[in-house]
């Protein structure tokens, strides 16, 4: 049967230098601001002299600085002695990387520097006119605090043992329309090497996965830096985290619709041959590979939420207690024991909603095929439906990604 169920990344040294600056420049005393000419003076004079001689883009106090706004120290004479652009006030204290131009007269940031999101930033700059008078400014400013934040929610969890069929997967709250933005902040990489391709399945879903299944004992790290990503317009990223995964031993499990049986291979050796019943002929199982994405020691299973309706609106199944689930699909495939069938169905006959069954008891056992089967499972081990009268499973329902070839699924990258 199927079921909906549930669902289930400067140092000491500068300071001092620039405190050095600071009293070089402004001596001792109190009043108006200190106007770097040897002297005090009242806002209108001192401090726009100051302006004059340095000139910083965005304003002193601007407030809503695009990531990608302006910013530039000019001179319009003399040249930059030095300039330092960092975020303040913040968890993670940062500088702006940036250079002053060969002929000393302004400063920008490195090419594709963006600026954090939501931040306070302070410029300071000292220049040196053509009289070798030197001047100092400090302004700041603050960065744009956007309204509209996403998140990409992805599996598998951080420092789970996983199958090799493990497919790295995100799901956006919100439709993502850069795509490729996005596809650049988000890096998997594996140890042993290997490589890793992106496939974008619409706006909202980005998958991750090597040409074969994973070797076992790979662990993969997933490096994911949407924070202040741009996905849509005005809608930017607000995550910054890295977490890895170990991939376990190989299992992959091979059922045959039409022998009613299941094959399962631990490293390449056959384990086990277990018998099964699939779907029966109006209601039969997908063929292909899916990937177990949950396990259920038990849940409820109610044919409504899938689509099996009586001819009240009723679903044709509802049954609370079914032992050992393993989903298969996200539209509601499962393999899982099955204890209300007669025992003689299982490797005679195919009977099911659609799921793979295998014989238990109520509240299940350990020693039942289910039970001996649940307990050797991974999320993320592989099950392949052959000789179905069913279509092949979709590569977006569930972690069937592996139903795609090499080559269909790199031409989804949004960086091809």
């Amino acid at each position: 049967m199927r079921n909906a169920g549930k669902r289930a990344g400067l140092g000491i040294a500068v300071a001092m230098a620039w405190a050095a600056v600071a009293a070089g420049l402004a001596g001792c005393g109190a009043g108006g601001a200190f106007d770097g000419f040897g002297g005090f003076g009242g806002k209108g004079g001192a401090a726009a002299r100051e302006a004059d001689t340095i000139r910083v883009t965005p304003d002193d106090g601007a407030r809503g600085v695009p990531p990608d706004g302006r910013l530039e120290v000019r001179v319009p004479d003399g040249r930059l002695e030095s300039v330092r652009v960092r975020r303040v006030q913040d968890a993670e204290p940062a500088e702006v990387p940036g250079a002053v131009a060969p002929d000393g007269r302004s400063w920008r940031p490195g090419p594709g520097t963006r600026l954090a999101l939501a931040a306070k930033y302070a410029v300071d700059a000292v220049a040196v006119d053509g009289r070798g008078r030197r001047s100092a400014r400090h302004t700041t400013f603050t960065t744009l605090v956007p309204e509209s934040r996403f998140i990409g929610y992805f599996a598998p969890e951080d420092r789970a043992t996983v199958g090799t069929g493990m497919i790295v997967s995100f799901r956006f709250n919100r439709p993502v329309r850069d795509r490729a933005a996005v596809e650049r902040a988000i890096r998997v990489t594996a140890d042993p090497p290997v490589e890793v391709a992106a496939h974008w399945f619409g706006d909202e879903r980005l998958d991750l996965r090597p040409e074969r299944y994973w070797r076992p004992g790979t662990r993969v790290t997933v490096d994911v830096r949407l924070r202040d990503v741009e996905a849509a317009p005005g809608v930017y990223g607000i995550q910054r985290r890295t977490v890895s995964f170990t991939v376990g031993r190989s299992q992959v499990s091979r059922v045959d619709a039409a022998a009613h049986t299941m094959e399962v291979r631990r490293d390449g050796r056959l384990l086990a041959t277990l018998p099964v019943t699939a779907g029966a002929p109006r209601t039969t199982t997908y063929n292909g590979k899916m990937v177990v994405t949950e396990l259920y020691e038990v849940t409820r299973m109610n044919g409504a939420t899938v689509g099996f309706k009586d001819a009240s609106g009723k679903g044709e199944y509802d049954i609370k207690d079914v032992p050992h689930a393993m989903r298969l699909t996200e539209s509601g495939t499962f393999l899982h024991g099955n204890y209300w069938a007669e025992p003689s169905v299982f490797g005679k006959a195919n009977v099911s909603h659609g799921c793979v069954g295998l014989r238990d008891v109520k509240g299940g056992s350990a020693g039942s095929p289910a039970g001996w089967f649940f307990d050797r499972t991974l999320v993320g081990d592989v099950v392949e439906v052959v000789n179905s009268r069913d279509r092949k499973v979709a590569p977006d329902n569930g972690l069937g990604g592996w139903n795609m070839d090499w080559a269909r699924w790199k031409a989804g990258s949004a960086l091809r």
